[in-house]
Formats: C-alpha cells, structure tokens, sequence
C-alpha cells in the first residue's frame, strides 16, 4: 500500500512510499481509506515533539473515512465489508488501508461524501467530550471557545449552538475569529492578557460556564478570571505552552474546575464508549444537517507537505482534508 512517511520534520519531508499493507488483528477491521485528515498532532509528531503511543504505527493520521475490506474471524462486530466508517485511531490513517479496532468505528450515511466525513472524528469528538460530557454545557451556559477558527473551534461553535448555549469564540484576528458566526457565536480577538475581563462584560459579569481550551498555557490566568461560578474549564491542547503561574485563590472563589483530555492517549475500550455516546448523540444531527463539517480544503494524499503548510500558517478555517486514492 502507499503511505506518507516522515522523512524530515519539514512540511516538505513528509513522502508518499510503498509500505507493508496493514494487517487487522482480532477485534479489528481492515479499512480502505477514502479519506484522512491534518491535526496539530499530525505537525507535532512529524516535528518529533509528539510521538504515537507504543505499539502505535508510525505513519501519521489520527482519523479516517473509508470501507471496510476485510473482517478477519471472531471480531465481534455488527460491521460487514463494504460499510461506510469513520474512525480514530493512534496512528497510520495516512495511508491506503488501516487496521482499526472494529468498536472504534461508527457507520455514517451513504449521503455524506468521503471528505466530508472525515472532517468529522478527531474535531467532532474532541469538542463533544469537552462540552457535552465533561463541560456538562447545558442551554443557556456560556461557553467560550478558543481557536475558533480551528476544526475544534467550528465543531465546538455548531455544538453549543444545538445545546442551546452562548459561545463566544476567540482568535487572534478578526477575520478569524467570526468563523463561528453562522452558528451564531460572538467574536472576541486576543491579542495579549487581559481578555477575561473582557468575557465578564460581555456577558454582564456571569462569565463562561465553560471553557473549551486548546492553548494552554498562556491563556491559563484569563481562563480562570472569566470563569463563572461552578465553571469548567476543559483542555484538550497545548500549543501556548506547557506551564504557568496561577493564582489559585480565583479558581477557589468560583469554585471552578480544570479538567485535562485528550483523544490519541486513551485505551481502545475507553475510546470506544465515548464513539458510542458521540454516535448516538451526533450521527443523526449530521444525517439531518444540523450538524455539519466545515471543510477548508481539500488536498490529494501525495501532497500532504501541502496541507500541513497551510494548516501551520494558520490559514485554514475548519479541517484540511487528505483524499486518498485520488
């Protein structure tokens, strides 16, 4: 099969090369890949600063949309070959085939085009688990979602919107930072410290029932300035840096939360039941159009040097995808 290797950590060192053809072991299905798409982690690991989990494959992708091949004898699955999926996965979805846990797939409609589902696993789920499962966002919360503009950012923007909850949806300019707009999300630029006081006036001193945060960080201290009372804040990424000072006095007073999550670390089985509440919850928000992903741009699997320049200029609005076979 062809893959994309790392052979610098240059955009421009990612190669499409004949590799092995994945093999599925018991509990997994074989996929032919239609579909993949580019995540910050992808950027990391070819940089060499975020390595795949042990016995993880090597090639990049996190997520993928595709057929299913091959069931290999005592997976126990309702999956047949010739289904529909997207999945996530540790690693190896820039590729033609993928090995995958069979309970880390979930069925999408014939309706729905490759790219467009595979727009739809890392981003989707990420934003859900944030908001709906750990941030507990209910109608009528406000939620504050950083890096709007990002896949997680328009995710999270569509998801409050269904939720019946404000968000509002920061970036560091102003052209970005109305992605969320279409699902009715306000605007807020960050250009330095400071814009906690800003969500307080914003929402008349209530602040943010929940933060969704993908920087880390740098925005630690307004995070929790702006919190409201019982507030979360739920961090997914870390592209702001690693540490920081707080004053823990102000996450006491609104006796607020941190809480950590990330998708790629997690056990197959741990993977598995959050697919399985964001299927039931989401999948038929997206058959009705409701939900929807947000698609910058679409790129054959060869030039994948191509996509990852443009996802690390910032220029990319929703999720760069990777057609595969194409």
């Amino acid at each position: 099969m062809q893959a994309v290797l790392v052979v610098a950590p240059e955009a421009e060192g990612l190669q499409l090369a004949e590799v092995p053809d994945a093999s599925p072991a018991p509990g997994e299905v074989l996929i032919r890949v239609h579909a993949t798409a580019v995540n910050r982690a992808d950027i990391m690991q070819r940089r060499g600063l975020y390595p795949p989990p042990a016995g993880t494959s090597e090639i990049l992708g996190l997520e993928a949309a595709g057929e299913v091949v091959q069931v290999p004898p005592g997976t126990s699955t309702e999956l047949s070959v010739g289904d529909r999926v997207i999945c996530l996965v540790g690693g190896g979805a820039y590729a033609e085939l993928l090995a995958v846990a069979a309970s880390n797939c979930i069925p999408i409609p014939d309706s729905m085009s490759w790219a467009d589902a595979a727009a739809i696993p890392e981003v989707f789920i990420t934003a859900f688990q944030a908001l709906v499962r750990l941030g507990r966002l209910t109608h009528g919360d406000v939620a504050l979602v950083h890096s709007i503009a990002s896949g997680v950012g328009t995710a999270a923007a569509q998801i409050a919107y269904v939720l019946g909850a404000r968000c509002i949806g920061t970036s560091r300019t102003p052209e970005r930072a109305v992605a969320g707009g279409a699902w009715g999300a306000q605007a807020l630029v960050v250009d330095g410290p400071g814009f906690g006081a800003r969500v307080r006036d914003m929402t008349d001193g209530h602040g943010a029932d929940v933060v969704l945060d993908l920087v880390g960080a740098k925005y630690l201290a307004d995070n929790v300035a702006c919190l409201a009372r019982g507030g979360r804040i739920v961090l997914t990424g870390l592209v702001g840096g690693r540490r920081a000072e707080l004053d823990m006095g102000t996450l006491l007073a609104a006796q607020g939360m941190i809480i950590g999550s990330t998708l790629r670390g997690r056990s197959t089985e741990e993977k598995a039941m959050i697919m399985a509440e964001f299927a039931a919850w989401a999948m038929p928000l997206f058959a009705a159009g409701t939900l929807t992903p947000v698609v910058d741009s679409v790129i054959p699997l060869r030039d994948a040097a191509q996509a990852h320049a443009h996802v690390e200029a910032n220029r990319a609005v929703g999720k760069v995808v990777l057609l595969v076979g194409d």
